[in-house]
């Protein structure tokens, strides 16, 4: 994230706040620390099966931070992160839970590509449910969802 993100921003590292670690105490040390923090903008992306964090489907929108199991899609999507060798992508990440998640005062959703266009329509014309994590986003108080043509494809309404 600092690489690929905070370094082409003008934000102080105290108004960055990451969850990191591998075990529940780092799960629940990090919720108790963001008790003392409001987050203004929460930036997410889609996973091509819906995924928001690392919350893949089937997480409760009650989930807080939580150490998750990714799934096989999110490995072999995530690939090109690991000069596209699967076997070096982790099985397991930290995530802020869906519940974290809609703390923020806003949300900006950005998605590209057709491998995100069903995901979307399910974020945005399907019932909120655990099979779309991202699909918790209509109950939340202020989203922007940013897409390119090809992410939108699949849209109706």
């Amino acid at each position: 994230m600092h690489t690929n993100l905070f370094s082409g921003l003008d934000i102080l590292e105290e108004n960055v706040h990451l969850p990191y670690g591998n075990t529940k105490e780092d799960c629940d040390a990090y919720e108790k620390a963001m008790e003392d923090y409001q987050v203004d903008v929460q930036l997410l992306g889609i996973g091509g099966n819906g995924h928001i964090g690392f919350n893949e489907p089937g997480t409760a929108f009650e989930e807080t931070t939580h150490i998750v199991e990714l799934q096989e899609r999110t490995r072999k999507d995530n690939a090109r992160f690991f000069d596209n060798d699967i076997n070096q992508v982790p099985t397991h990440a930290i995530t802020m839970g869906i519940a974290t998640i809609m703390k923020s005062n806003k949300v900006l959703l950005v998605a590209t590509g057709e491998n995100k266009a069903d995901a979307v329509k399910a974020m945005i014309e399907g019932v909120p449910s655990v099979d779309c994590p991202a699909s918790a986003l209509q109950n939340h108080k202020d989203v922007v969802v940013i897409l390119d043509t090809a992410a939108a494809s699949k849209l109706t309404k």
